[in-house]
């Protein structure tokens, strides 16, 4: 996964009918700035009302995921999200000039063509992937429905629907690789039983469905006169009441298309997280509703978690030792507090120290209970900072770094023998007058012992 922000590269706009109004309906999608998630804007309200498309502003889940702030509402927003979702678009504006998206031709495909048409647009912020770290399940007890997400090395969703019907009993999709969405899962189209219409139609919804923009399914035998009444309301020919199975004009892209639709709905749901995930998601029986549940889950798990330990993994290879690290850091034995520099990115770095029962301080601090001293592990924190500025010099043996503020300090758990650090420091703003802001990070496990904001100031050597 690229570690940089994206948005679009300009703006697009679809036209069509929603789904459930039957309105004639306009979206058109913008970039947006880093850091600005996505939004959609009712531009036919008083006001022209934002609403943030996250988790908890979703209000309904019936046949389709619904967001509101205030009297502003939105709805059938799940095919673009997981367009969006899927092609790494972390920002983006959407404008609607009425309460549903056009629901096109039930898929999530003409979304996607019109972004790679635009193209995408890299940012200067950072991708902030949340990464799983143990099972989280989300289980409905009544209905069986689940999702689980585990750790893996990516984000990846297998679903398996079960219904009772002859027609569409068991189904399973999987999508390995977000690369993939294109191809394998965009063009999936909504579908509904054809029992389904009649309370659906009572209910006001599914006022602009038709055989072009949904999958119809034709299991249970009716009567032929009330057969002919649903297709005289849905707009279509009769049909023989005797002849069950698909009804649509374009045949089923794969004989699994519904299991590969209820993936691409998760997709777009997920979307409302607000941050991308690396983990492995099962789903079993998904919907609208559940989707929410666990979305609002992972929000919530994600703010208890909000500043996570990195990944360490002692088997790969640093991205610098300890040698390249003399090559840049002045410091030697005693006070040369980092072993390795795991990864550097554009603006952080994340560096390791292990913690033996041999460390000089340990002999005044204390004897009887050795606990590392606070003020070095800033001091660890801020030759991680160093090493990162360092290492963009072109001559960095000419230049030294040097504390100049520190705030913002907290101790959240001692560091003892046995310990290993593994700090995380991030560049606050970008360089200026050889002036740099970072916040630090030092965690032991899953645990974080100290975080602190310091400023440095890159001096030449004399």
């Amino acid at each position: 996964m690229n570690n940089k922000q994206k948005t679009l590269n300009g703006s697009f706009s679809l036209f069509g009918k929603g789904l459930h109004t039957g309105l004639s309906l306009t979206v058109t999608f913008n970039p947006a700035p880093e850091n600005y998630g996505y939004k959609i804007q009712r531009i036919d309200l008083p006001g022209e009302p934002i609403i943030d498309a996250v988790a908890e502003n979703v209000t309904e889940t019936t046949r389709g995921t619904v967001l509101s702030k205030g009297d502003a509402r939105v709805s059938t927003v799940e095919h673009a999200m997981a367009a969006l979702f899927a092609s790494g678009i972390d920002n983006c504006l959407m404008q609607v000039n009425g309460p549903e998206f056009p629901i096109l031709d039930g898929s999530a495909i003409q979304y996607v063509e019109n972004i790679e048409r635009v193209g995408v647009k890299e940012l200067n912020a950072e991708k902030d992937v949340f990464i799983i770290k143990s099972k989280i399940e989300i289980k409905d007890e009544k209905t069986g429905n689940s999702i689980i997400i585990l750790p893996d090395e990516k984000f990846s969703l297998n679903v398996l629907v079960h219904y009772e019907s002859g027609i569409l009993y068991n189904q399973y999709a999987t999508l390995e690789d977000m690369e993939d969405f294109k191809t394998e899962i965009a063009s999936s189209r909504t579908f509904v039983f054809v029992r389904e219409l009649e309370p659906l139609l009572a209910a006001g919804l599914i006022k602009g469905g038709d055989l072009d923009n949904a999958i119809v399914i034709y299991e249970r035998e009716m009567p032929q006169e009330q057969y002919n009444r649903l297709a005289d309301v849905i707009g279509v020919p009769h049909m023989d009441a005797k002849k069950l199975g698909y009804l649509n004009h374009k045949p089923l892209v794969w004989n699994n298309e519904p299991a590969r639709h209820k993936l691409l709905d998760i997709i777009g749901d997920l979307a409302l997280i607000g941050k991308p995930l690396q983990g492995r998601i099962i789903a079993t029986c998904p919907g609208h509703t559940i989707n929410n549940k666990f979305a609002r889950a992972m929000r919530k798990t994600i703010r208890e978690h909000q500043i996570q330990a990195p990944t360490y993994n002692p088997n790969a290879e640093p991205a610098m030792d300890v040698n390249r690290i003399r090559e840049l850091l002045p410091h030697r034995y005693p006070f040369m507090l980092i072993d390795k520099i795991t990864e550097i990115g554009s603006n952080y770095i994340i560096g390791v120290k292990n913690v033996t029962a041999n460390e000089p301080f340990f002999q005044g601090h204390f004897p009887d209970e050795p606990v590392m001293p606070g003020v070095l592990l800033i001091e660890a924190m801020s030759q991680c900072g160093g090493l990162h500025v360092l290492n963009m010099l072109d001559e960095p043996k000419k230049y030294s770094t040097y504390f100049i503020k520190m705030e913002k300090i907290a101790f959240h758990k001692k560091v003892v023998p046995g310990d290993t650090i593994v700090f995380r420091v991030e560049q606050v703003s970008p360089l200026r007058h050889s002036i740099s802001v970072m916040k630090g990070y030092a965690f032991v496990g899953e645990k974080l012992a100290v975080e602190a904001q310091f400023t440095g100031q890159i001096i030449k050597n004399k």
